[in-house]
């Protein structure tokens, strides 16, 4: 039995990672779950898995938390940035999911490597910001990282028994979001809660927003660079409005392979906690290639969707910046979500704060974590200065 140390518990990616373990008891345990202020739903997760350690995000959630669950209960409550560690690096789980939103997901994920865990990698935040000292420590360590992201997953499954040295290049499928068919003038008129109607997946608000705006597959991108060993210039992206293909490989002789499935995230999932198996499929409808009928892939239009370019142009850069537009964007999707600035400021800011930015190259963990800190703050500045210059900022109707 493998056991599971889940962190993320109650966003979209745990939620589901807690459905494959629940449909093969015979195959995971969990040990630990980490959530941020979702108490109600995490007391319902300890209640049916009964981990030894859970943690939240602050002191008055852990409070909560214990007040909620039966005193005879016997897993721990533990909160902030050292409770998340300890659930990373807790003895006697084999495997860590890392599935937090965000660049929250780093210093835990780098805990779980050093301490000799196996990673099934869902946050993209952790290898867009620090590959090279994610990727060196798991070397140094013997730590597998297992992708659980769709595309990712989908290229870990088209490189199985060929060499790497092979590959000619990559092709990562985007769905293309919500707007896929707007003009930059109708996407300015956006609204959050439109842009959080995703025509395929069932994703938590940040990922949707990305979605939308394509910074996610900007990201899905130097993410693949990291994971695969592979230029970024030789990983391009196509959209698939149907999200049936979840990415290709395209070898140096011709050969193209490519992974199919229903969009549903439990099956990239499975894959990943029980490599290099495959588990029995329990839940929901295969994959009907006649009712599915039409695969169409279109080239992405980057002037309608200018965040692809901004992250292709931060992973050429290297160094801090690519830790620069994550910050830059984790903010302004916020900003958007809260009605701060419109749809199309998300982008228009993300590149005002690259511009300022002076790129360290080979940065340690500090300096990647000041450049975060630098982005948000300046992301924050640029806002302020944006609405100011534009007049007060009005939510679309």
């Amino acid at each position: 039995m493998k056991r599971i140390s889940l962190l993320g518990s109650t966003g979209s990616i745990g939620c589901s990672t807690l459905d494959v373990v629940g449909s093969h008891p015979d195959e995971f345990s969990v040990t630990a779950l980490a959530a941020g202020r979702n108490i109600a739903l995490l007391k319902d997760q300890i209640c049916r898995f009964r981990p030894r350690l859970a943690a939240v995000a602050d002191e008055e959630h852990a409070c909560e938390l214990r007040r909620s669950l039966d005193a005879h209960t016997a897993t721990s409550i533990r909160y902030g940035s050292e409770g998340y560690r300890e659930a990373a690096a807790i003895s006697g789980a084999d495997m860590v999911v890392s599935a937090m939103v965000g660049a929250v997901g780093l210093i835990p994920t780098l805990d779980a490597i050093a301490a000799g865990k196996t990673i099934a990698l869902a946050n993209k935040e952790t290898l867009v910001m620090a590959g090279g000292i994610v990727l060196g420590m798991a070397e140094e360590k013997g730590v597998p990282i297992v992708p659980v992201d769709s595309e990712h997953s989908a290229i870990f499954q088209c490189l199985q028994g060929n060499r790497r040295e092979d590959v000619r290049r990559i092709i990562l499928t985007a769905s293309g979001g919500p707007f896929l068919s707007l003009s930059r003038e109708e996407l300015a008129a956006v609204t959050p809660e439109q842009a959080l109607r995703h025509p395929n997946w069932m994703m938590g608000k940040k990922i949707t927003i990305d979605s939308a705006t394509m910074m996610n597959k900007g990201l899905e991108v130097i993410e693949a660079g990291w994971l695969f060993g592979i230029p970024v210039a030789a990983i391009d992206v196509l959209i698939h409005p149907q999200s049936i293909v979840h990415s290709l490989v395209e070898y140096l002789d011709g050969s193209v392979i490519a992974q199919l499935g229903v969009p549903d995230m439990r099956i990239p999932i499975a894959y990943a906690l029980a490599f290099p198996r495959r588990l029995p499929r329990r839940e929901g409808q295969p994959l009907d290639l006649l009712k599915v009928g039409v695969l169409e892939f279109l080239r992405p239009d980057r002037k309608r969707f200018p965040s692809l370019e901004l992250a292709y142009r931060a992973a050429e850069a290297g160094g801090t910046m690519p830790a620069v537009l994550n910050g830059a964007n984790e903010c302004a999707v916020e900003a958007f979500i809260g009605a701060e600035i419109g749809f199309n400021d998300i982008s228009p800011l993300i590149q005002r704060v690259l511009e300022r930015h002076t790129v360290k190259k080979d940065p340690t963990l500090d300096a990647i974590l000041a450049a975060d800190r630098w982005a948000r703050e300046e992301m924050a500045k640029a806002i302020i200065d944006h609405n100011a210059a534009s007049g007060l900022f009005t939510k679309p109707s």
